[in-house]
């Protein structure tokens, strides 16, 4: 240990400042009411359901935890859960991913040969970079556990540890099956610019054989249907094998997806940040992210256009290693420490989500609730199955059944539950307040509920028959 604080005492003060930020951001979120079961509901619930040794089928997404991104990293965390069931388990694992990822990236860094001070500003760019901040913002997503992996992917190629690498690729596929295709490109950029034949052939094999295994028999035979994002493509085929086929055969299609004002937009959120420090001729370190970029730019699906979402995370190790080689073999457009620095600080400031924090800012919008969502929530003390609102969902996914109000409310499927819990101020952009009213007026009138809780518009409804 005491090793380890001597040769990473450098970046040891950013790592434990990125972690707490990190981590005391996206809690907050949290305790606000501002998390969603779209997605960390989904997380909670079937990790929790693991922890417990039940079937992991999360009730309100009606499918088994596998059959979502066939992300079996979820089976490793499920044992913190067993020692104590809590959701910020997700948010430290989260933002300790993304603060540790610092680690391979300074070990990268000097293997370059760059000094401290580069070094610690190439860190200062990741973790400035406005997606890593933002997306721990936004539940949680187990891609964000690949960030440090990629890193250590390529630390293990240039020390040439084979282990390392292996066990860094099949973590990685473990988190996300569309991460396979990234992988794959890894081994053709091995092979083609570092000449890494080993490494690459085995990176090329094992996300083919893993993309296949994930979206042709894992997700449908868990899910009954196919891969979740095959909808965004729907223009393509409706399935992966028929996307596959016409991204070939129709490329007419795909170029009059791709050239469009949102793809430049997003183009330019994405390369802003680091354009200063990027030399064109280390371009082809990008190639591993070429997956990932080109279905953010073919799809409609404006999330996969933005620095909030996690869908450009597979981006960010190499473009920050496209950044240490830029830096540590050209002259970059902006290379001295403290211009680089300034940059990075005021594309954070310009476009980090930090501002939602503000007041009247969008975290802050039901304060004027919170008291009595708490006092609520705090009323259902069994695990019986709960009906209620998105944002509420996160605080009660411990539980086998819980369903959520939105859409075409079903009032058959509301008897089934013991448990409702509605937000008349705030029903989210699901439901309209008409419907939540309609649905509080069934229940008042119903002999099989009554109501025990009503404050600030926070409903509350138990089963007594």
């Amino acid at each position: 240990m005491k090793n380890f604080f001597a040769k990473y005492n450098n970046i040891i003060t950013y790592i434990l400042i990125s972690f707490f930020l990190l981590f005391i951001a996206s809690s907050f979120r949290h305790i606000l009411f501002n998390s969603h079961a779209f997605d960390l509901g989904i997380f909670d619930n079937g990790i929790y359901l693991i922890s417990q040794g039940k079937n992991p089928y999360v009730s309100f997404r009606e499918l088994h935890i596998l059959g979502d991104h066939a992300a079996w990293i979820l089976y490793f965390i499920a044992p913190f859960y067993f020692l104590f069931p809590s959701v910020y388990w997700l948010f430290f694992i989260q933002s300790l991913a993304s603060a540790i990822a610092l680690i391979p990236i300074w070990k990268l860094s000097k293997l370059n040969n760059l000094s401290d001070s580069k070094a610690k500003t190439i860190c200062l760019i990741y973790i400035l970079y406005p997606l890593i901040f933002n997306v721990n913002l936004f539940d949680f997503h187990p891609e964000v556990i690949t960030l440090p992996l990629f890193f250590i992917a390529i630390l293990a190629v240039k020390l040439d540890k084979i282990i390392w690498f292996i066990v860094s690729i099949l973590l990685i596929l473990g988190c996300k099956a569309v991460l396979a295709l990234n992988v794959v490109m890894m081994g053709v950029w091995l092979i083609l610019i570092y000449r890494k034949k080993n490494y690459g052939a085995f990176a090329i094999f094992s996300g083919i054989f893993w993309f296949i295994i994930a979206t042709q028999l894992i997700i449908p035979a868990f899910s009954g249907e196919e891969a979740a994002a095959v909808s965004r493509y729907a223009f393509l085929g409706d399935s992966v094998s028929e996307i596959a086929l016409n991204l070939i055969i129709k490329p007419q299609i795909i170029l009059s997806h791709l050239f469009t004002l949102a793809n430049a937009e997003y183009l330019l959120l994405l390369f802003l940040p680091v354009i200063p420090v990027l030399a064109w001729q280390e371009i082809p370190n990008l190639i591993p992210a070429i997956p990932t970029l080109f279905l953010n730019l073919l799809t409609e699906y404006q999330p996969q256009k933005d620095l909030v979402h996690q869908y450009s995370l597979p981006i960010i190790p190499f473009l920050i290693f496209t950044i240490i080689a830029s830096l540590a073999h050209h002259k970059t457009w902006f290379y001295q420490n403290t211009k680089i620095r300034i940059w990075s600080l005021i594309l954070f400031l310009a476009l980090a989500k930090y501002v939602y924090f503000f007041p009247n800012g969008l975290y802050l919008k039901n304060l004027h609730t919170w008291k009595a969502s708490n006092e609520a929530i705090s009323l259902i003390n069994t695990s019986k199955s709960v009906f209620t609102a998105p944002q509420f969902a996160p605080h009660l996914t411990h539980r086998l059944t819980l369903d959520l109000a939105i859409d075409s409310i079903d009032y058959n499927q509301v008897n089934k539950f013991h448990y409702v819990l509605l937000n008349l101020d705030n029903p989210t952009g699901y439901s309209s307040q008409e419907d939540i009213k309609n649905l509080i007026n069934f229940l008042e009138k119903n002999r099989e509920f009554q109501l025990k809780y009503n404050q600030d518009n926070i409903f509350l409804f138990e089963k007594i028959k």
